[in-house]
């Protein structure tokens, strides 16, 4: 577990009124700046702050130079150096959930981010797919201690488990792994899947889009725009996935017996 993403408090345990202490995730803000301007607050857990930075400024179509707590320490802040950085291209100062990124958005069209379809040839076989979910919930040491957190992993071909954060916002987590990929020079992720520990909303398909992933696999199911974005995005998308049923909504394709 990552320091600071959980925190003791008193609970009451029914039945039996038992007085007892319970483990929960810590969520607190975090102010994303872009050359000293900020244009976000994002719900989050604290840990890998740098990465969930880096991958929110990727995922809105940007291209970060780096990112670094600021020189005078503030909490809960990250600043994100963007060479030739418009300010109108992030106009709006927005505030986004833990439970939805797309939140506090003014309109569809300034969530839509550009990303070309996806080229990739990979297909792997049922089996892998199925297996992905138990293979991230075994790693998730927050979630077992607190049961309240996201999680999104980056896998291999051959089910290997390369990066793995967790969030209170499950967009939150995407950015993470996606901010990390990018600072590992890994983008496009033509070669590996993603796999989320809840159901696939849009934006975190958008945000797969941008990265470049050809397989995105959930626990849960996906919305209607979601499948819309995928099928228009090339982008392999598995949903109710368990070690014994896969749901393939596009592009089944990549996936073989």
């Amino acid at each position: 577990m990552q320091p600071h993403s959980t925190r003791r408090v008193d609970v009451v345990r029914f039945p039996g009124t038992r007085q007892d202490v319970d483990a929960v995730a810590v969520e607190e803000p975090l102010d994303i700046r872009v050359n000293g301007v900020a244009v976000a607050v994002t719900m989050r857990t604290p840990g890998h702050d740098e990465e969930l930075a880096l991958g929110f400024c990727v995922t809105e179509g940007l291209h970060p130079g780096g990112a670094r707590v600021p020189p005078d320490f503030a909490a809960n802040a990250v600043d994100v150096d963007v060479p030739d950085f418009d300010p109108a291209v992030l106009k709006r100062n927005f505030y986004t959930t833990s439970s939805c990124g797309v939140c506090g958005k003014g309109a569809l069209e300034a969530v839509a981010v550009a990303a070309e379809p996806v080229d990739s040839a990979l297909r792997v076989r049922t089996w892998l797919v199925a297996d992905l979910p138990a293979r991230l919930r075994a790693e998730q040491a927050t979630f077992a201690a607190t049961g309240g957190l996201h999680a999104t992993g980056l896998f291999t071909t051959e089910g290997e488990l390369v990066c793995l954060r967790e969030d209170v916002g499950r967009h939150n987590a995407m950015d993470k792994v996606i901010g990390w990929a990018y600072a590992d020079d890994r983008l496009p992720l033509s070669d590996s899947l993603l796999c989320v520990s809840g159901r696939l909303s849009f934006e975190l398909v958008q945000k797969a889009a941008v990265a470049g992933c050809p397989i995105v696999v959930a626990v849960g199911a996906p919305s209607s725009l979601a499948v819309e974005l995928a099928e228009a995005q090339r982008i392999t998308l598995c949903g109710f996935t368990s070690a014994d049923r896969v749901n393939v909504y596009t592009e089944a394709w990549r996936i073989e017996r």
